[in-house]
């Protein structure tokens, strides 16, 4: 795939302390086969569906061992002047701007409201090789308690317009890049314990979501919420043996009516 316009989500990778587990049970459940780790850039190692890159999986840097999480990049032509965005707009740049080889070049940030997220300036690695294919990337959300933080932020730092939707049952919002929908928001409910810290949630694609949530289970995955139809698809919201959070979803199932929007930018 080609370098993805500005903002547009390109990657996830993930730290485990166990990457050889997180990798049998990914592979179990996605269907992920795995490259060579490059030991030059600290054991990371990519995942293939149907031989297309998906994902990454590393260990963590010594000192960085912790809550193992997804992280989610968006596309920049400059990463450097994405990380002054983001610090203007009163978010932290936890990793300035860092050149990987000839692959591209990395920053990690986190929101206003505390989301970590990555941003990518490609170089020979473009991204994602699949997306909505089984075993590849669908969809993200950004989790947080305070959604104005988020809502003000993201279209700062990046091209989005937004639309809210309009149900009095759950503040959600959509991100749009060129009138296309790249990233959700989702306000944390009381649901949530209050140690699970605000966090952007990534939805891998399925060929049947509940054989996928019966897979994961059976391998020490505990099930967060559903399965569940909506008009986007049957999705499960899970945390892996490692603790990450991340979800399922077969886009081909949908059931119900497309919410309404309303245009809020």
């Amino acid at each position: 795939m080609a370098v993805q316009p500005e903002g547009t989500p390109c990657w996830a990778d993930a730290m485990f302390s166990d990457v050889e587990g997180a990798k049998s049970f990914y592979g179990d459940v996605l269907g992920w086969t795995f490259g060579e780790a490059s030991s030059e850039y600290g054991n990371y190692t990519q995942a293939y569906s149907n031989g297309k890159a998906v994902a990454a999986v590393v260990p963590p840097m010594p000192g960085q061992e912790g809550q193992s999480a997804w992280c989610l990049y968006f596309a920049s032509p400059d990463a450097a002047a994405t990380a002054a965005k983001i610090k203007d707009q009163g978010g932290e740049v936890l990793m300035e701007p860092m050149q990987v080889g000839e692959f591209g070049t990395m920053t990690l940030a986190r929101d206003p409201s505390g989301a970590v997220f990555g941003v990518w300036q490609a170089g020979v690695h473009e991204g994602f090789e699949s997306i909505g294919e089984p075993g590849a990337y669908a969809w993200a959300e950004v989790f947080t308690r305070d959604p104005e933080k988020s809502d003000a932020f993201f279209p700062a730092v990046f091209p989005f317009t937004a639309q809210q939707v309009r149900d009095d049952a759950i503040d959600f919002r959509i991100f749009n890049l060129g009138g296309k929908p790249v990233l959700g928001r989702m306000k944390m409910t009381d649901d949530f314990p209050p140690e699970v810290p605000p966090y952007v949630n990534v939805y891998f694609t399925v060929e049947n979501c509940d054989t996928a949530v019966a897979k994961a289970t059976e391998r020490g995955a505990v099930l967060r919420f559903g399965p569940m139809d909506s008009p986007f698809g049957r999705f499960a919201a899970l945390s892996d043996p490692q603790g990450a959070p991340f979800s399922v979803i077969d886009m081909k199932t949908t059931q119900g009516e497309m919410p309404e929007m309303a245009d809020v930018s």
